[in-house]
């Protein structure tokens, strides 16, 4: 049986971090040193670490010095700041490393080292920076090294390929974690503007009144990217983007975009209502999806020569509860697309009827929009006919364009994240009861995938997506770009 934590399952957000030791699996690898490595020194230098020794392990021979050094060398490539020598020596003196041939025993005197200089009983931190292969195997060694116990674990994607496989992971954590010690990164809801949706939800009398489905008529969820797959491929070729971007992260953006009103401005209460909508969504139907594959992909290193595996999603999705029953929702992904973006656009329904005479201009532009940027820009705009300057009645779309200036301190996805787990804080981390149901959503779709279909690098896909969304028009490409702040 797992060990339950009690300060696990009611967190007091905002109170004083605990000290803490922090392991890092994978402590050499790519994502450590571009994001967790630079993250942590950054929330130290902040002042946003509590008291924290950081214990670094990976498959490489090298001992702390060792591991200083790559801490050095990631810090001088990705830290966002200038790093002051007062500052890396401070950093620097928080960091050990043991390697992980170790084994279970290895790794408990590192941490029981880390642990005695910290004095007390610090809470531990498990960062799972390793191929998902590996997961279990760093989950059982834990459980081996006796370093449950006033724990939490931070788990990277993918949480499984289906149903089964995602049952079959979360038995296997249940095994060794509670529930409430696990915490599934989605690195996109880390981003300041994905909280800005809660807060212009559910702060504003403006906005919240006509949320549903008798003011809004469709929803796109748009996350385009042009990068290629590169030396992803021999992953890709066991997820494709439906199983990398659309479960992890596109439904958890369209969940915020569409849950109720928690109870309380807490993890559990905004936990559940993401659930909910999870609950509500409707089946995804192979009818309903259009799957494309770049040219040129089958010559990626990796990738088998006839593979169908999918660069590309885009599908239409419906949620069956009384706010949104007959809104269509419709996401697109897909890799070598003419822009990366990650957007949400919101459709407002047109009035009944027009008093405006033809040729007036109105209703050439379509409907009115509100548009999330979830971009590093982190930008919205509201989108509306008005009268152009000059006689007659001759109406023009223009709009409002807010840019959520940043300033340097702010924090990026992981930093937050990795804030958020050491408070306990889980209401940007999915749960098990979530991704299961969404699994089991994609069952129909997964078991009989329609055809992928060819698209050339630097298009927006194939060109079935215009029928997919008819009669409405993909709001990406801009027909106006953003405003320069």
């Amino acid at each position: 049986m797992p060990h339950t934590d009690p300060t696990d399952m009611d967190p007091k957000l905002g109170a004083p971090l605990q000290p803490h030791v922090i392991v890092l699996f994978g402590a050499s690898g790519d994502l450590a040193r571009r994001k967790l490595i630079p993250g942590l020194f950054h929330l130290e230098a902040a002042g946003l670490l509590p008291e924290c020794r950081i214990v670094g392990t990976s498959l490489d021979d090298m001992d702390t010095e060792g591991f200083r050094e790559v801490a050095r060398g990631a810090l001088d490539e990705f830290a966002r700041h200038p790093v002051t020598d007062e500052a890396w020596t401070a950093f620097a003196n928080s960091l050990s490393f043991t390697p992980t041939s170790g084994g279970a025993n290895g790794l408990a005197k590192a941490v029981a080292a880390a642990e005695a200089d910290l004095g007390a009983e610090p809470r531990r931190l498990h960062y799972l920076s390793v191929p998902p292969k590996s997961a279990l195997a760093v989950v059982k060694m834990l459980g081996e090294a006796d370093l449950v116990e006033r724990s939490r674990i931070i788990m990277e994607k993918p949480f499984g390929i289906d149903l089964r496989s995602s049952q079959e992971l979360n038995a296997a954590l249940h095994e060794t974690f509670a529930e409430e010690q696990i915490f599934r990164i989605d690195h996109f809801l880390g981003k300041e503007a994905a909280l800005n949706i809660l807060a212009f939800r559910f702060a504003n009398g403006l906005f919240e009144p006509i949320w549903n489905r008798e003011h809004i008529d469709h929803v796109q969820i748009d996350v385009p990217e042009t990068l290629a797959v590169g030396p992803r491929a021999p992953f890709y070729e066991t997820t494709g983007a439906y199983r990398d971007m659309v479960v992890t992260h596109l439904f958890q953006v369209l969940a915020f975009m569409a849950m109720e009103p928690p109870t309380a401005l807490e993890p559990r209460a905004i936990t559940e209502e993401k659930n909910k909508v999870f609950r509500s969504l409707s089946p995804i139907q192979p009818s309903d999806a259009v799957r494309g594959q770049y040219a040129g992909y089958l010559d990626e290193p990796g990738v088998a020569p006839h593979s169908d595996v999918e660069t590309f999603i885009a599908l239409k999705c419906g949620i069956d509860n009384w706010r949104w029953a007959g809104v269509p929702f419709y996401l697109r992904t897909g890799k070598r697309m003419a822009e990366g973006a990650r957007i949400i656009s919101i459709a407002f329904r047109e009035p009944p009827r027009s008093m405006f005479p033809p040729g007036s201009g109105i209703g050439a532009h379509g409907p009115d929009h509100l548009t999330f940027d979830l971009a590093d820009a982190s930008r919205l705009s509201l989108s509306f006919y008005g009268k152009r300057p000059g006689t007659g009645l001759k109406l023009d779309k223009q709009s409002l364009q807010f840019s959520l200036h940043e300033g340097s301190d702010v924090l990026e996805a992981y930093e937050r994240l990795i804030h958020d787990a050491m408070s306990g804080d889980r209401t940007l981390f999915t749960s098990a009861e979530g991704i299961e149901r969404l699994w089991g959503l994609s069952a129909p779709l997964l078991a009989d995938p329609p055809p992928v279909r060819p698209y050339a690098p630097g298009s927006w896909g194939p060109n079935a997506i215009h029928q997919l969304v008819a009669p409405f028009v993909w709001r990406l490409p801009f027909e106006r770009a953003w405003r320069q702040a």
